[in-house]
């Protein structure tokens, strides 16, 4: 029965690794073309380059006369930490104000809140670009930065009010008896214990902003306001004639930042998601 038993976890584990090599298959062809030469990319289908170069990168990397692509990670990098920021603080303390304040029509305000979560982003679409339109904030990076300041990622802040409403409110009863208000609870309390939230939240915020394409295809029109996603469109020639070499290149370096971060904070992603789910 132990030999058995044995067997059947290796049948499985090697089936589960068979899966997972046919899932990554297109990523390490991209890999592996990046550093082919471009005529050689399409020609030759098997992964191991029969020729390497890293011309691809050079030539991605300038893909702008006077620009480099270093401009359009440093425009990412810079949105998405805003945003990250600005998610922590505002949804944080709106869960907070859910989940440990009383208020009126405090049920009717959260339903609401959870609508917009249903409400297709296509609806709110023409109202958005309108009003941004009429603030001259087109062609700028205000429209992807400033609705993160006011808390309009309802996603987050449902998921800090799971998690927010299992902490003990003896917690908040203790602290208040020594003196503190709804602020300091917030700062020394709720903060500290809910850890695992905020990650997951910074987390997913960076990467949903960096892989935004249609919000930054939308408001930013010059090159120099380029994000990466736009950066790799540049490659793409309306006329047919694209640079894969170079698309494939750039697409790599800018799958590192979040690729990176999504394997060094896994395990918090998983705390953050399990106890908001748990802690209801």
């Amino acid at each position: 029965m132990g030999m058995s038993m044995k067997w059947q976890k290796m049948l499985v584990h090697i089936f589960i690794i068979g899966v997972g090599i046919f899932m990554l298959y297109p990523v390490l062809w991209m890999v592996f073309s990046s550093f082919k030469p471009e005529r050689l990319i399409f020609s030759e289908p098997g992964l191991w380059p029969r020729e390497v170069t890293l011309e691809n990168y050079f030539k991605g990397w300038h893909v702008v006369r006077d620009t480099t692509f270093g401009l359009f990670f440093k425009n990412s990098f810079m949105i998405s930490a805003v945003c990250v920021i600005a998610n922590l603080v505002t949804c944080s303390m709106a869960a907070y104000a859910f989940a440990r304040m009383k208020f009126p029509l405090k049920k009717l305000w959260f339903a609401c809140m959870l609508m917009t979560i249903m409400l297709p982003a296509h609806v709110t679409l023409v109202p958005q670009y309108s009003i941004f339109h009429s603030l001259g904030w087109i062609d700028t990076k205000l429209p992807l930065i400033v609705p993160k300041i006011f808390a309009t990622d309802a996603f987050f802040i449902f998921l800090m009010v799971q998690f927010f409403r299992g902490i003990p409110r003896d917690l908040d009863e203790s602290a208040t008896i020594d003196g503190c208000g709804p602020i300091k609870i917030y700062m020394k309390i709720i903060l500290p214990l809910a850890v695992p939230a905020l990650i997951t939240t910074s987390i997913f915020t960076f990467i949903w902003t960096w892989d935004d394409f249609f919000s930054q295809v939308l408001y930013l029109n010059t090159v120099q306001n380029f994000t990466v996603p736009l950066g790799l469109r540049l490659f793409l020639d309306s006329q047919g004639d694209s640079s894969w070499g170079a698309v494939f290149a750039m697409s790599i370096l800018s799958l590192m930042p979040t690729a990176t971060i999504f394997f060094i904070f896994q395990k918090y992603i998983v705390e953050g998601i399990t106890t908001t789910g748990l802690k209801g």
